[in-house]
């Protein structure tokens, strides 16, 4: 259910988007008293990655469509990211850091070390769910 601090986003999967979800970050933490530093930078740094691996990982012949919902209340801040790529093949708990010489592959290990939850779904696209309990109630 949206609340008022609900920010929609829709757009292409293209770093546009991920620049507009930054933007839309930065005024949802505006409307929202007494989001602390670190819950908002841990927030920031889950959303940015999965923002980043929609757009980066959005193969298809036609334009990827993506659709964002950003939300904070007193317990949480969430973000849902929905979109028309073909499925993707991930299981959440086999995910880990890679070694350090890795050049790619932390986006997922990052996020879930940084949320309470992240639930990925694959109906017709891909759906994350993203959810980080406040720790400054």
């Amino acid at each position: 259910m949206a609340t008022e601090s609900e920010i929609r986003l829709e757009g292409l999967a293209d770093d546009a988007l991920i620049d507009r979800v930054h933007d839309a970050l930065d005024e949802l933490f505006g409307r929202t008293a007494g989001v602390s530093d670190e819950d908002a930078m841990m927030f920031r740094l889950a959303v940015s990655e999965v923002a980043t691996n929609v757009v980066d990982h959005a193969l298809a012949r036609e334009p990827i469509q993506v659709s964002v919902a950003l939300d904070a209340d007193a317990e949480s801040l969430s973000a849902v990211f929905t979109d028309t790529a073909d499925p993707a093949l991930i299981d959440l708990g086999a995910v880990s850091m890679p070694g350090d010489d890795a050049e790619s592959g932390r986006g997922l290990a990052i996020a879930l070390a940084t949320l309470d939850e992240l639930v990925h779904e694959t109906h017709s696209g891909n759906v994350w769910r993203l959810r980080r309990l406040r720790r400054d109630h």
